[in-house]
C-alpha cells in the first residue's frame, strides 16, 4: 500500500467553536498552513494579482480580436438558440466550426456587462488567474513529502511559468477557445491529483467532467491528456486495485456524459429547425468529431490542409503547421510561443525520475512527473506529426505540462542538491534554459539586442556557480547559482511575454512578441524581425498561408480567383495584413468596439444592412466577411458555405430563402470564392444572383438588392 503524508492543505485542528473554525479556514486560505514560512502564501496571492493585472491591462486593445467568434458571441447575445448552438448570426443559419463551450462563457459575460471587446475577452484573461492557480495547487500537492517550503516554492515556479509563456500572453488575451481548453484540462490535473491520497472516485469523476467539457471546447484535442491522467490514478491512487479500475470507469462515464449531452441534443434536434453545424460535410457534431475537427487534423483531409508543408513550402512550425517531426515545437513561430522553457521541462522530467528513484510506484512526486511527462510527451507528439491544420498558437495547450515539469523537476532537484545529479541537474536546466533563450531571442536582433547576452551570460555563470559549489567549502554558490539562473533563464521568456501583451492581435492566427512582430492576419504577422523563428523562414520572405482551407486548396481562392471583400479588399494578396481565412480584410470591430487593422465596412454599407427587417441583412460567400458585418452592421448575415466550404446553402435553397423574403441583400465577392463558401456552390449563386437582380455599388463594394428582380 503506497504511503502518503498529510497533504499541506488537509489538515485537520481540533475542535474549535464554529466562529473559531472560519477565522482559521479564512487565515489558512491567506495566510498558509503554520509550518509554513510567512511569505509563502502571500506570495501566491501575489502571483495571482500581477497575472490579473498584466492580463486585463489594456485588454481591449485588440478589439474584438478573432472577428470570427466575436461575431458568434454577438449573435448569442440575441438568441438563446444562438447561444446554444454557437451560431455565427443570430437568425442561426450556421454555427461556428467548434463546439460551442468557450461562446457560452464569453456569450454570458457580454450578456451581464453588454457586449463589448472588454466584456468579450475579459472571461479569456480571468482563465488566466484560474489556470496559474490550478497549476500552483497541483504541483504543491505532488510536492508536499519534500516539505512545505520545497513544495510552496516548487509550486510559485510553476505557477509563474504559466504566466509568463508567451503562447499563454497571446491566447488568454484573445477570443479563441483555447483559453478555456487550457483551464479546463488543467482543472483535470488539479483533480486527479486531488483523488490520489484516498482514491476518490468522485475527484477522479470531476476530472472526467472538467475533460468532458475539454471535449465541448475543442473536442479531440481536449482528451489528449486522458491516457496521463488515467495512468497516474490507476498507478497512485491510494487504494485497492479493483476501486481504482471502479474508479477509472466512473471517471470515464462522468466524461462521456459531460461531453456527449450536447452532440445528443443537436443529434436529436431537427437538422431543419436548427442552424447547419459549421465545418462538417453532412450537418451532423459527429462528423466534426471524426473528420474536420478529429482524425482529419491528424492525418489530413476532411477540410484540413498545412500539414506536411501544406501551404507554407515546408517550413517547420510556421504559421500553418509545416513540415512535420520532432523539431516543429522549436521552430518558427512554434519556438517563439512555447519552447522557451521547453528543454528544461524535458530534463527536469528524466533526471526528476532518476532522482525519484525506486520508491514505490505510487509516490506523489513520481505521479508528478508522470502526469505533466505524458501530458507533455503525447501532446507534444502529436503536434509534431501531426499532417492537418495546425497553428503555433496550438501549442499553449503544453503550457501547463511545462510550467508543471519545470516547477516539479525543479523542486525535485533542489532537493536533491547534496548529490551530484542534483547539482548537475540544476545547472543543465539552467544551462540549456539560457542557451535556447539567446537562441530565441536572436531571432530579433533589433528588438532589446542586450537582452540576449544578458540571457546567455547570466545563465552559462549561474550554472558553473552550481557545478563549483561541489566543492564543500563553496557549498553557498549553489543556492546562489540556482536564484540568479532561475532569473535569468526565465527573462527571456518573461520579456517575450510582456511584449505580446502590448501588442494588438487580430485575425485567426495571432502571433507572439514586440510590436511589428503580430500583426494578426492572414500568416499572423510572421516572425520577429522578419525572420522565420529557428529553423524557420529566411528572412525576406513572405507566408502568404491562408488559414484553414477548403480540402484540396492550394492557396488559391474557391473560385480560382483572388476576389473582393466586402469593403472592396482584394482576398488572397497574401500580405498577411488581413483577417487571417477571412475573405476580407476588414477590422475585428469598429471605432467602438475596439477597432482593427485593414478597412472598415463603409458608413454607406453599414446603413444599408442597418435599415433592413428581413432575417438576414445580407448574404455574403464566407463567415469572415459575414462576421465582420455583423459586428459592424449588428445584424443577421447569412455565411454562404461557412468557414470551409460547407455545402449550404444549395443553390435551390438560397432561392426559396429569396422568394420567402428572408435575405434583403446579396454582397458579391469576387468570382463567387471567398474563404468558406465553396466554389461550386458559392458561384452558382453569384451567377443567378447576377443574372436576376439589378447591382449597384455601395462604398465601393457590388450589391444586390435581393427584394426586386430585374
Amino acid at each position: 500500500m503506497t504511503t502518503y503524508p498529510i497533504p499541506v492543505t488537509d489538515r485537520r485542528d481540533r475542535a474549535h467553536s464554529g466562529a473559531q473554525t472560519r477565522r482559521r479556514a479564512v487565515a489558512r486560505l491567506f495566510l498558509g498552513e503554520r509550518e509554513d514560512a510567512r511569505w509563502l502564501r502571500p506570495a501566491f496571492w501575489a502571483l495571482l494579482v500581477v497575472t490579473a493585472v498584466v492580463y486585463l491591462w489594456n485588454l481591449s486593445e485588440s478589439g474584438y480580436a478573432n472577428s470570427f467568434y466575436a461575431a458568434a458571441v454577438q449573435a448569442g447575445t440575441k438568441s438563446w438558440e444562438a447561444f446554444f448552438f454557437g451560431s455565427l448570426d443570430s437568425s442561426n443559419f450556421i454555427t461556428v466550426d467548434k463546439p460551442p463551450a468557450s461562446l457560452w462563457v464569453m456569450v454570458l459575460s457580454a450578456r451581464l456587462f453588454g457586449f463589448s471587446s472588454f466584456s468579450l475577452l475579459l472571461p479569456q484573461a480571468l482563465m488566466a488567474v484560474g489556470s496559474v492557480a490550478l497549476v500552483w495547487g497541483t504541483v504543491r500537492r505532488t510536492l508536499a513529502r519534500l516539505g512545505s517550503t520545497t513544495a510552496n516554492v516548487g509550486a510559485l515556479l510553476a505557477g509563474f511559468v504559466v504566466a509568463a509563456t508567451p503562447a499563454a500572453a497571446l491566447m488568454f488575451r484573445f477570443d479563441n477557445p483555447d483559453a478555456l481548453l487550457v483551464l479546463l484540462m488543467t482543472a483535470g490535473a488539479y483533480c486527479t491529483v486531488r483523488a490520489l491520497p484516498t482514491g476518490s472516485w468522485r475527484w477522479i469523476a470531476l476530472a472526467g467532467v472538467a475533460l468532458g467539457f475539454a471535449f465541448l471546447t475543442k473536442m479531440l484535442q481536449g482528451l489528449l491528456v486522458l491516457p496521463a491522467f488515467g495512468l497516474v490514478y490507476l498507478i497512485a491512487a491510494r487504494t485497492t486495485w479493483p476501486k481504482r479500475i471502479v474508479g477509472l470507469l466512473i471517471a470515464a462515464g462522468s466524461l462521456v456524459v459531460a461531453a456527449g449531452w450536447w452532440v445528443v441534443a443537436v443529434w436529436l434536434w431537427p437538422a431543419d429547425s436548427r442552424p447547419y453545424i459549421g465545418g462538417s460535410t453532412n450537418n451532423t457534431v459527429l462528423d466534426l468529431v471524426f473528420g474536420y475537427n478529429g482524425l482529419g487534423r491528424i492525418f489530413g483531409g476532411s477540410g484540413n490542409g498545412g500539414g506536411g508543408g501544406g501551404m507554407t513550402g515546408g517550413t517547420a512550425g510556421s504559421s500553418f503547421g509545416g513540415s512535420t517531426g520532432l523539431d516543429r515545437l522549436f521552430s518558427s513561430e512554434m519556438g517563439l510561443e512555447i519552447s522557451w522553457l521547453l528543454p528544461a521541462a524535458l530534463l527536469a522530467l528524466v533526471l526528476g525520475l532518476v532522482v525519484v528513484g525506486r520508491r514505490t510506484i505510487g509516490d506523489p512526486v513520481r505521479a508528478g512527473l508522470v502526469l505533466w511527462g505524458g501530458w507533455l510527451i503525447v501532446t507534444g507528439l502529436v503536434f509534431s506529426y501531426m499532417s492537418g491544420t495546425i497553428h503555433p498558437y496550438y501549442t499553449v495547450a503544453l503550457t501547463p505540462a511545462i510550467a508543471g515539469l519545470v516547477g516539479t523537476g525543479g523542486a525535485l532537484l533542489w532537493n536533491a542538491r547534496n548529490r551530484m545529479t542534483g547539482r548537475l541537474g540544476l545547472a543543465g536546466m539552467i544551462g540549456i534554459t539560457a542557451f535556447w533563450g539567446w537562441c530565441l531571442l536572436n531571432e530579433n536582433p533589433t528588438w532589446l539586442p542586450w537582452l540576449r547576452w544578458v540571457v546567455l551570460a547570466g545563465g552559462l555563470l549561474s550554472a558553473v556557480a552550481i557545478v563549483v559549489g561541489s566543492v564543500p567549502s563553496l557549498r553557498k554558490l549553489v543556492a546562489v547559482g540556482v536564484l540568479a539562473g532561475t532569473l535569468f533563464g526565465l527573462t527571456g521568456t518573461t520579456a517575450y511575454a510582456l511584449a505580446t501583451t502590448t501588442v494588438a492581435h487580430s485575425g485567426s492566427i495571432p502571433s507572439v512578441g514586440p510590436s511589428g512582430s503580430s500583426g494578426g492576419g492572414m500568416g499572423g504577422g510572421g516572425m520577429p524581425g522578419g525572420t522565420g523563428g529557428p529553423g524557420g523562414t529566411p528572412p525576406g520572405s513572405t507566408s502568404g498561408e491562408m488559414p484553414e482551407p477548403p480540402s484540396g486548396s492550394s492557396g488559391e481562392m474557391p473560385g480560382g480567383g483572388a476576389g473582393t471583400a466586402p469593403g472592396g479588399t482584394q482576398e488572397g494578396s497574401g500580405d498577411g495584413t488581413g483577417d487571417a481565412g477571412s475573405g476580407t480584410s476588414l477590422p475585428s470591430g469598429d471605432a467602438t468596439g475596439g477597432g482593427g487593422e485593414g478597412a472598415s465596412t463603409s458608413s454607406a454599407l453599414q446603413k444599408l444592412l442597418e435599415a433592413t427587417d428581413t432575417k438576414w441583412a445580407a448574404a455574403v460567400n464566407g463567415s469572415q466577411s459575414a462576421a465582420q458585418l455583423e459586428l459592424d452592421t449588428d445584424t443577421a448575415v447569412m455565411a454562404i458555405g461557412g468557414w470551409s466550404s460547407d455545402p449550404t446553402p444549395t443553390l435551390a435553397e438560397f432561392k426559396a430563402y429569396v422568394a420567402d423574403g428572408k435575405i434583403a441583400y446579396y454582397i458579391a465577392s469576387g468570382n463567387g470564392g471567398g474563404m468558406g463558401g465553396g466554389s461550386s456552390t458559392a458561384s452558382a449563386i453569384q451567377e443567378w444572383v447576377a443574372a436576376n437582380y439589378e447591382s449597384t455599388t455601395v462604398g465601393g463594394q457590388t450589391v444586390y438588392d435581393l427584394t426586386s428582380g430585374k
